[in-house]
């Protein structure tokens, strides 16, 4: 089953770690990704430049708007992904709980909901899943 782990952490408290304690959290990244991909647990991720880079687009009515930013203002902002690719929701949270930036933040883990052409499964239809 294919989860995405979304990386969430406050861009200041990044902004405020001296060049060599982020390069370190960086390399530590790096091994993560490469350990779980050797494993076969992670199918792709990236990082994110700063929410400062970021664009929203939305369509109405048949209309682009488009606005400088992220879509919100929240206390942290989406720094990357992992796809994972993993046996069920608990492995899932035992992989993502490796990623090292979930000691400054979090990780939010989601399945990924895979598009057909028909018979789709709608968000009401989805499971609510109670954490382990």
């Amino acid at each position: 089953m294919k989860y995405v782990a979304l990386v969430y952490y406050d861009e200041s408290i990044m902004k405020s770690l001296s060049q060599d304690e982020w390069d370190a959290l960086n390399r530590e990244c790096i091994d993560c990704g490469e350990s779980l991909r050797s494993r076969d647990y992670m199918l792709g991720g990236e990082a994110l430049l700063s929410i400062q880079t970021a664009t929203t687009l939305r369509v109405r009515n048949g209309k682009v708007d488009i606005t400088d930013g992220p879509f919100a203002e929240t206390k942290e902002q989406l720094a990357g992904f992992y796809l994972l690719d993993v046996r069920d929701l608990n492995e899932a949270i035992q992989m993502a709980s490796k990623i090292p930036p979930a000691r400054y933040g979090s990780v939010e883990i989601r399945p990924v909901r895979e598009l057909q052409g028909e018979n789709n499964v709608s968000y009401q239809d989805a499971e609510v899943r109670e954490a382990p």
